[in-house]
């Protein structure tokens, strides 16, 4: 491609006429034939990887191919330089997380201070923006989609000279920028030399407390003394980064978010156990005034980095500790946003604390994200599974090797169980609305389900448990009694839902197994039309409130055989 000469540099040699004696280039031979040096940029289109020889050629690519005429935004919204910059990055910040047509309509989307530091490193559009605004809007020529064609104005010396000027205080600007961004890590760093003061003095205090027989906050769920572990295992970046990469769930939480801005405008949010505080900046970017992000894991001196470098400090508060137990810098928010979920969506006990941050500290029409959840149940079959990981231990090159699985029947399993092997129909035997749900039905004894054989099976080899979740836009709205998250959000239903089931995309969760226990029975082949009817329970343990245990009472149809086995997630 032929490089644009809008977007060339170019190496020129000039003295004065007055001064020959310095300089006589007329006089050297072979000087006469030298062309001036031009140095190649290479630009990067905002909306996709194609690559350009110049800014003004992917300008011109921008709105022909994509509908985004940057010269047509900066005189509708009336943009000075540093708008533009911010305009640039914010764009390509949106591409970047996968908006492909990211919200330019109005200036204020744009005005974070983060979108002054650079997206794209070396990134040659913004050492090119003087052929954007290097004049006044009125002086833009949308038909050539940069700088408008005039008449020459003075020598080629002169016009060197305007370019060169017009580049260095393009420059000087940008030297700004990254000044303006080496004060706020600056201002980053005071503010953890700070904290950890606070930390500290709250050290100290507890310590205090705790002398004097003064325990947790008032109200405060009681979790037992396995918190310092449990704690400690969300410290780490492994299992952040698992969850992050579980596009099902980052994508469901963004997606509501961003199409939601309305909702987040202006509004204080608390973030509980914002981990490396993603959701956080999603709702900072979304238009939140404030948000109030709480983690009692080491996670948060990375979540606070994290907010600093994306130029969030002034919305958002990094705070460490139980938010039993933190004090808050607000007496309410507007809304609770929380990755509270668990395995079999109630292990350890997570939203016993989010339950109780909601009683504290939401307002009466405050939002809570998500909305709903929905456990369900399902019978599984699966000879394979059965033959290769339990089977294999009768045998293992002549050796009885029994032994090996006996808590395999005991413990719950987490592990992807294929479509094929769920011959039924799942049963929701639990539906939470998080604005309503007490602690106390976190519990129970007794839920039915009933799941009727859509074919024969050769056993009945245990149940599969997972769960769905829903995010409603209205505090008082209500998802439909039968309503799956799949097939909601396919018929159009009004929110964004995902399933953790083994008909949908695979999630970090992936689904709870309890395997039945045929050591001292037999296993039956079943029919199609057959219904395995029974009742679950969920109960906390005793040594460990964050851990499960799993009650099922089962039997085939009416009949008098009936069957009944517990497992545990510890």
């Amino acid at each position: 491609m032929v490089p644009d000469s809008a977007s060339e540099r170019e190496m020129t040699v000039s003295g004065s006429s007055e001064d020959g004696d310095v300089l006589d280039l007329a006089d050297d031979e072979g000087w006469e034939d030298l062309e001036p040096d031009v140095e190649t940029v290479k630009v990067v289109c905002l909306l996709c990887d194609v690559v350009f020889e110049g800014a003004q050629s992917m300008l011109e690519h921008c709105k022909d191919n994509h509908q985004l005429d940057i010269v047509s935004i900066r005189k509708d919204l009336g943009l000075d330089f540093l708008d533009v910059v911010k305009l640039v990055n914010y764009i390509r910040s949106e591409v970047k997380v996968g908006v492909q047509k990211p919200d330019i309509s109005a200036k204020s989307n744009f005005q974070d201070e983060q979108y002054l530091l650079p997206v794209l490193e070396d990134d040659a559009l913004l050492w090119n923006l003087h052929d954007i605004v290097g004049q006044d809007p009125d002086d833009v020529d949308e038909d050539t989609g940069g700088v408008s064609v005039k008449a020459p104005s003075g020598t080629t010396t002169d016009r060197n000279d305007e370019n060169r000027v017009a580049e260095l205080e393009m420059k000087l600007q940008l030297a700004e920028v990254e000044l303006e961004a080496r004060r706020n890590e600056i201002k980053f760093l005071q503010l953890k030399f700070e904290e950890s003061l606070d930390r500290d003095d709250a050290r100290e205090r507890d310590m205090i407390a705790a002398s004097s027989g003064m325990g947790p906050a008032r109200n405060a769920p009681m979790l037992g003394n396995t918190d310092s572990s449990y704690f400690a295992s969300y410290s780490g970046h492994e299992i952040h980064e698992t969850m992050l990469k579980d596009t099902v769930r980052t994508d469901a939480y963004r997606d509501f978010i961003y199409e939601n801005k309305h909702l987040f405008e202006g509004k204080t949010v608390l973030d509980v156990g914002c981990g490396t505080g993603i959701l956080s900046m999603f709702c900072a970017r979304a238009g939140a005034a404030k948000v109030i992000a709480v983690d009692n894991s080491d996670i948060i001196d990375f979540a606070r980095e994290n907010v600093y470098k994306n130029g969030m400090g002034e919305i958002i508060s990094c705070l460490r500790g139980k938010i039993e137990e933190v004090v808050l810098p607000v007496k309410k928010v507007d809304i609770i946003v929380s990755e509270w979920m668990g395995y079999c969506l109630l292990y350890e006990a997570m939203l016993d604390s989010v339950i109780w941050a909601r009683d504290q500290y939401l307002t009466p029409d405050g939002l809570m994200i998500p909305s709903h959840c929905t456990l369900h149940i399902a019978p599984m079959t699966d000879s394979e599974y059965i033959e290769d990981h339990i089977h294999h231990w009768k045998n293992v090159y002549g050796f009885d090797m029994i032994s090996m699985y006996k808590d395999i029947y005991n413990d719950v399993m987490v592990r992807e169980v294929q479509d094929f092997a769920v011959p039924a129909e799942s049963a929701p035997f639990l539906r939470l609305s998080l604005k309503t749900t007490k602690t106390e039905e976190l519990t129970f004894a007794s839920k039915t389900f009933a799941c009727e054989l859509k074919a024969d099976i050769e056993a009945l080899d245990g149940f599969v448990i997972w769960f769905d979740t829903f995010f409603l836009t209205r505090p008082d709205g209500q998802v439909p009694t039968e309503a799956k998250a799949e097939e909601y959000v396919r018929e159009g239903g009004e929110c964004v839902a995902f399933t953790t089931g083994p008909h949908g995309k695979r999630t970090h969760w992936q689904q709870g197994v309890l395997l039945i226990d045929y050591r001292d029975k037999q296993s039956i082949p079943l029919k199609k039309g057959q219904v395995v009817n029974g009742t679950i329970g969920y109960q906390k343990r005793r040594d460990d409130n964050r851990a499960l245990d799993i009650n099922l009472h089962w039997q085939i149809d009416d009949s008098q055989q009936k069957w009944k086995q517990s497992w545990s997630m510890c």
